[in-house]
């Protein structure tokens, strides 16, 4: 079997994220593609961003484009495994970028991941992340609080008014009801050192590894890993590039 990883374009990472990947949307900000390739079937893809967390360094003593996060891991069905694949896009995003030194990932319990893929792959487990605040839209749409704003239309560079108009909007949004708070579960935190003295330097912070997710034992899957339906897939993918 020909396997391959390399770089790919913006349109065949957004469609391995929409057909694959539970979130079904890209990460907002800079990222860092890698595209899967098994006997020339694109077969997903492998980003990696500076995250949703921009203080997160700072627990590390670090710069910020010292640190990266593994973002998203969409696969079709596959032959090789996961594991290979995170291991060599690591590699890869290393050598192009030697400057990082640390790379978190999240696994995340309210789409019953724990993390195996990352245990598997010897990253560092370091506990739970603080839970996540999401609204729910009167159209039905769950965004980030940190995308809120935009979605409930005061995007763009923020003024005073446009800042207290959005504040009162999102006030009467949730004492209405067509704005709904929800909290979700904290996420386990993977940590993947890209030196040895960053190693050493985490390797303190180690908790053993979770076994269990919601009284049950899991499955192979992580946050970032999740197969496709039967028949979604187009017979052109090979010249997704």
């Amino acid at each position: 079997m020909n396997f391959k990883i390399d770089y790919c374009t913006h349109k065949a990472a957004k469609y391995a994220v929409q057909h694959w990947h539970y979130s079904k949307c890209m990460p907002i900000g800079k990222v860092f593609k890698l595209g899967v390739w098994e006997d020339n079937i694109f077969i997903g893809v492998v980003l990696f961003s500076t995250g949703a967390s921009p203080q997160i360094h700072k627990a590390f003593k670090i710069d910020r484009f010292n640190m990266c996060e593994l973002v998203r891991v969409a696969l079709d069905s596959h032959v090789s495994p996961v594991t290979k694949i995170v291991s060599i896009a690591l590699k890869t995003l290393h050598k192009d970028n030697p400057g990082l030194r640390l790379c978190v990932s999240f696994a995340d319990p309210e789409h019953k991941h724990l993390g195996v893929i990352y245990q598997a792959g010897n990253w560092i487990y370091t506990g739970r992340s603080t839970p996540g605040l999401y609204y729910k839209l009167k159209d039905g749409t769950v965004t980030h609080n940190r995308n809120i704003q935009g979605a409930v239309g005061f995007g763009g560079k923020p003024t005073i008014e446009s800042q207290q108009s959005y504040s009162n909007h999102l006030r009467a949004g949730l004492k209405s009801g067509d704005i709904k708070k929800i909290i979700t579960l904290p996420k386990y935190k993977y940590l993947y050192p890209l030196d040895k003295a960053m190693r050493r330097q985490i390797i303190k912070l180690a908790k053993p590894y979770p076994k269990e997710l919601s009284g049950q034992s899991v499955d192979g899957n992580t946050a970032g890993f999740q197969l496709a339906d039967v028949g979604s897939t187009p017979a052109d993918r090979s010249m997704i590039i």
